[in-house]
Formats: C-alpha cells, sequence, structure tokens
C-alpha cells in the first residue's frame, strides 16, 4: 500500500512553550516521531509539516522530510489540524502527481506508542472499508457512572442517565478517550470532508501507558515517570 506518514508541529504551544522540541528520555518530542513513523517499513515517506525553521532543522538532521514550510495561518492555535491535514496533502499531489493510498498522521505528543501501534492502524485500514481509522484507549470516566454535568438550577446529573440502575462501574456501557497515537486517514476524504467522524471510522486500542498525550508540563512529568519505571522492569 502506497503510504506517507505525516508530523504536524508548529512551533507555537500555549499549555507548554516550546512542545514539539522539548526533550524527552534524551530526544526532542518530534524525534521521537520520526523514529515511530521511520520504524514502520509501509511508510515510504516520513514529512513534517511545520512553520518553524528550529523544527524543521531538527526534523531533517533525523531523516524527515521538510519540502515546505506551513503557512503562519495554518499554524495559529485556532487553526484547525484538518487543513494542515489537507495543506500536506495537496502538497504530495502536486509533487508526485497522485495522493498516497493512505496518509499516516503520528503525533509529537504520544512519545510513549510504539510502531507497533501504526502497524496495528494499518492493518485496520486496509482490511476494513472505512475513511479512518484512530487510537483509542480505556476512558477513565464513564458518562453512565461518575461522569456529571451541572443544571440550570446548581443542581448536578450524570452526563448520560442509563436505561436501568446501575451501581459498579464494570456494569456501565464500555466508552473510550480518543488518543493522540495515530491516525490513519484516506486521502480522498480528508481533501473533501471537514472532520473526522462524517466518515465511517473504525479504532485501534492501545493501552492508557502508552496513550499519554502531552499537552502540559505534567503530561510530559507523568510519560517520563512511565518510561523510566519500564526501563528499570
Amino acid at each position: 500500500m502506497n503510504t506517507i506518514a505525516f508530523i504536524f508541529a508548529r512551533g507555537g504551544s500555549k499549555g507548554l512553550p516550546g512542545k514539539n522540541i522539548r526533550q524527552f528520555a534524551g530526544k526532542p518530542l518530534v524525534v521521537w516521531a520520526i523514529e515511530h513513523a521511520k520504524a514502520v517499513n509501509r511508510i515510504r515517506r516520513v514529512i513534517v509539516s511545520t512553520d518553524d525553521k528550529e523544527i524543521a532543522v531538527i526534523a531533517r538532521k533525523n531523516g524527515a522530510e521538510v519540502p515546505f514550510i506551513r503557512p503562519s495561518h495554518l499554524a495559529e492555535d485556532c487553526s484547525p489540524e484538518w487543513l494542515a491535514w489537507r495543506h500536506a496533502l495537496k502538497f504530495v499531489r502536486d509533487d508526485e502527481g497522485t495522493l498516497p493510498e493512505a496518509m499516516v498522521t503520528v503525533p509529537t505528543t504520544a512519545p510513549l506508542r510504539l510502531p507497533m501501534d501504526i502497524e496495528n492502524c494499518l492493518d485496520e485500514f486496509e482490511k476494513s472499508n472505512v475513511d479512518v481509522v484512530i487510537t483509542v484507549s480505556e476512558a477513565r470516566r464513564n458518562p453512565f457512572f461518575n461522569m456529571i454535568k451541572a443544571n440550570k438550577d446548581g443542581s448536578v446529573d450524570l452526563v448520560m442517565r442509563p436505561n436501568k440502575l446501575i451501581s459498579r462501574r464494570q456494569d456501565v456501557p464500555p466508552v473510550y478517550d480518543m488518543t493522540t497515537v495515530a491516525y490513519v486517514a484516506r486521502p480522498e476524504f480528508v481533501l473533501t470532508k471537514e472532520s473526522i467522524f462524517e466518515g465511517k471510522v473504525k479504532a485501534v486500542q492501545v493501552p492508557i501507558e502508552r496513550s499519554i498525550d502531552i499537552d502540559k508540563l505534567i503530561d510530559l512529568e507523568i510519560a517520563e515517570f512511565i518510561y523510566k519505571k519500564d526501563k528499570e522492569t
């Protein structure tokens, strides 16, 4: 299958300034994503989309392509990453004269991911007639049991009321958290639709310990703790 991996790494970040080049276990986060993508044999190109010159230099030094600099209007805090996906795909279409059969997005914020997780997403994409494959992990809270919403009168209630009384967490319908481990998408779908769930979507479950999404300093510290703990065992 003709597959290209994209790593979207803009320079700005409010939650954790300089996030994409923050050091994690001796390497910048963007380098972890590059190495994970390059370890998957089915991926023939690894392209980093960034607006930041420093990120571009680091990416090239570590074996990724940076064939364009992302326009600033696609790298702002409020810029939908979906539009950056489109921009990257249009570049490839103009560069190669065709689109890949699959685009893989490898976020920088999941350094505990394994290349196997990307492989599993590609397997699901290849065997299923889907538009997008996402990754999920078991949810830490469940809207049928221990997630609440505030009512207008100040009282609180469950986010979703089950059809019958549920007194144990184990009895609620399973729900999952979306993770930033990896995405696989059909390029034509990305170019013609506005969001993931406009299409047919399947999910690959990833263990919670590999799905930490680094958005703030506390997330980075938790990921480092897990990484060091795994190395010691």
